[in-house]
């Protein structure tokens, strides 16, 4: 199990777009992805529950992945959440 922490730093937070791209790239992955956000964990595979969470530019939030590719799972949560997901 890899997880790692990060602060949401796109101005629109996980909103639907950044949601379904996030969402399609952990689907493909074999491991469980997870996000917790406060109390809540997350489904990462789950668009509905990524939405439902309302996670907002400046939250905190620990992306877990366990299981076969974990590493590779992780690294591109990294990639994908500190770049902003490609918005400002």
């Amino acid at each position: 199990m890899v997880s790692k922490d990060f602060t949401i730093k796109n101005k629109m937070g996980f909103h639907m777009r950044p949601a379904q791209v996030f969402v399609n790239a952990m689907s493909k992955y074999p491991c469980d992805v997870t996000i917790k956000f406060g109390d809540r964990d997350i489904n990462a595979k789950s668009i509905m529950m990524i939405m439902s969470a309302c996670i907002k530019c400046g939250s905190e939030i620990t992306v877990t992945a366990n299981g076969e590719e974990e590493t590779a799972a992780l690294a591109q949560a990294a990639e994908m959440i500190e770049s902003g997901f490609g918005e400002e």
